[in-house]
């Protein structure tokens, strides 16, 4: 599983004339069963969206191609992890670590 952690690089502004793009590209990945959850950073310098059922390069490619990124609004940093235990609701993207 991944986080995707969004800093913004642009003021608010320019952020938000990219935010229908983004969640059309949100809603795209959520269809396909990519990301789990999404939302604002408080205080707003960004966001975060959890990810899985993705390999590294292919997250990478995600981020890539979101319209904040085309645009130069916001930079990601993504940090992998395994989802050892979850909520009821999350119990399918549960993972066993390697040994």
């Amino acid at each position: 599983m991944f986080v995707m952690e969004l800093t913004y690089t642009a003021p608010v502004e320019a952020v938000e004339d990219e935010m229908d793009a983004h969640v059309a590209w949100l809603d795209g990945y959520y269809a396909a069963g990519v990301f789990l959850a999404s939302g604002r950073k408080v205080p707003r310098e960004g966001g975060v969206i959890l990810a899985g059922g993705v390999s590294r390069a292919e997250v990478e490619r995600i981020a890539a191609e979101d319209p904040f990124t085309v645009a130069g609004v916001c930079a990601y940093r993504i940090t992998e992890f395994i989802a050892t235990k979850t909520s009821a609701d999350l119990s399918t993207v549960r993972e066993t670590p390697a040994p």
